[in-house]
C-alpha cells in the first residue's frame, strides 16, 4: 500500500480525536490590604518543577508517582498563568504598580520577584503543597534585598480536578500574602 494511504488515515483518525477538557485557574480576592513600601514590582516569569510546567494537570498517587491526566490539560500554560495570578494577588493587596515579566511600563520597578517552586502538587495524603522560595531584591531603589522559603499546605475535600483547581488558587493567594508582607505593611 502507498504511504500516502496511511497518512491518510492517520490523519483522519486523528481529526475524530474528541477535543481535550481545559481547567482554569482562578484567583482568589484576599481579604488584607497593605499600604506598600514600594511603588512598583516585577514578578518573574516564576520557575516550576517539569510536572508543574507541563500542561496536564498532574496529582500524586499513593504509591508516591507523580500521574498526570491526559484529557484535561490547564487552559493556560502554567507558568504564564501563576506568574499572572501572583502579580494580580500582589497588585490587589498592595495597591502598587506591579506587573509580570516582562515589565510592561516605561520606569524600571522598584524591586523584583523571583519565585522558584520546588513542590506545587496534588498530593496523596488530601492536601495540595506549595514549597520554595522567594526573593526580592531592590533594582531601582535602596531595597533590603530578602530571600524566605515558604511551605503552604491546603486541605483538599477529595482528588476532583475542581478541588485541585481551588487549592492551588488558595495556595497561591497565601503565597501572594506572604511576598506582599515582605513589601507593605
Amino acid at each position: 500500500m502507498p504511504k500516502t494511504f496511511f497518512f491518510v488515515i492517520f490523519a483522519a483518525l486523528a481529526a475524530c480525536s474528541p477535543p481535550l477538557d481545559r481547567l482554569a485557574l482562578s484567583p482568589m480576592p484576599s481579604a488584607i490590604q497593605l499600604r506598600p513600601l514600594v511603588g512598583s514590582a516585577m514578578v518573574r516569569t516564576v520557575s516550576l518543577p517539569s510536572y508543574a510546567a507541563a500542561e496536564e494537570v498532574a496529582r500524586e498517587l499513593p504509591s508516591g508517582l507523580i500521574a498526570a491526566n491526559p484529557d484535561v490539560l490547564w487552559a493556560d500554560a502554567p507558568e504564564r498563568a501563576v506568574t499572572l495570578v501572583l502579580t494580580r494577588n500582589l497588585s490587589d493587596i498592595l495597591n502598587a504598580d506591579v506587573g509580570p515579566e516582562p515589565w510592561p511600563f516605561i520606569r524600571l520597578p522598584d524591586v523584583a520577584i523571583d519565585v522558584r517552586v520546588e513542590r506545587m502538587l496534588a498530593g496523596a495524603d488530601g492536601s495540595f503543597h506549595l514549597t520554595g522560595q522567594f526573593f526580592v531584591g531592590g533594582d531601582r531603589i535602596d531595597y533590603r534585598n530578602t530571600s524566605d522559603r515558604f511551605e503552604i499546605s491546603i486541605p483538599m475535600p477529595d482528588q476532583s480536578l475542581q478541588s485541585i483547581s481551588n487549592a492551588q488558587s488558595a495556595a497561591l493567594l497565601n503565597l501572594s500574602e506572604q511576598i506582599a508582607q515582605r513589601l507593605g505593611r
